[in-house]
């Protein structure tokens, strides 16, 4: 099995990957001022789930074939960027978005909404596809009884619960920082806009990386 050496580098290595600023943590954090602390939390769960999808492509080798092919990347890139500028667009036409004149503000998503919206923005990001089948092989060791496969699975499980538990945290920050924002419906507004441009952004940048 892997080392311990070995593994303690793994765990060391993935909580500051997790604590780099990307497009899941940007949604996450994005969910939590705009909506509050649960529906950050289904942000996070929805995340952490796409991180089991890439997890299992990368056991299953589907990892490999989307980096060796340059089509299948761009195909999933381009499905993954439009689908966060599709997000970004019904935030911020959301009738919660809206003038305080048309009634009552809803919710901008339901927890379920949020949870897919978290899935897919991770499970159609290829660079995170990529991340697992570069980053992963780097620990096991090929001279161990257990198999490779296994060896992939226990470190892809290991580095998703260390990712939940960061996520989770900085979404309890998250919630309690904002919460006079939240309270006021005119920021809540402004606040809404601004969460659907960053999806845009999002969506605009992932569409213009390369492999």
């Amino acid at each position: 099995m892997i080392s311990l050496h070995s593994y303690l580098l793994f765990i060391g290595a993935v909580v500051v990957l997790c604590l780099v600023p990307g497009p899941d943590m940007a949604y996450m954090l994005a969910r939590t001022i705009a909506q509050g602390r649960r529906a950050g939390l289904m942000a996070a769960i929805g995340i952490n789930a796409g991180g089991y999808f890439h997890v299992t492509a990368a056991v299953l080798g589907l990892s490999a074939v989307l980096a060796a092919s340059s089509t299948a990347f761009t195909a999933v890139k381009l499905t993954g960027a439009c689908y966060l500028i599709w997000i970004g667009i019904r935030t911020i036409t959301s009738r919660s978005a809206k003038s305080p004149d048309s009634g009552p503000p809803r919710p901008v998503a339901s927890y379920s909404r949020i949870f897919w919206e978290g899935f897919l923005s991770d499970a159609l990001n290829p660079k995170v596809a990529v991340f697992f089948l570069a980053f992963l092989p780097q620990f096991v060791n090929r001279a161990s009884d257990v198999s490779v496969p296994m060896q992939l699975l226990f470190l892809g499980v290991s580095c998703n619960v260390i990712a939940i538990g960061i996520n989770v945290a900085l979404v309890a920050l998250a919630g309690t920082a904002t919460r006079a924002i939240r309270a006021n419906n005119t920021w809540k507004i402004w606040l809404n806009k601004l969460v659907g441009g960053l999806f845009i952004a999002l969506g605009l940048r992932l569409a213009g990386e390369k492999l």
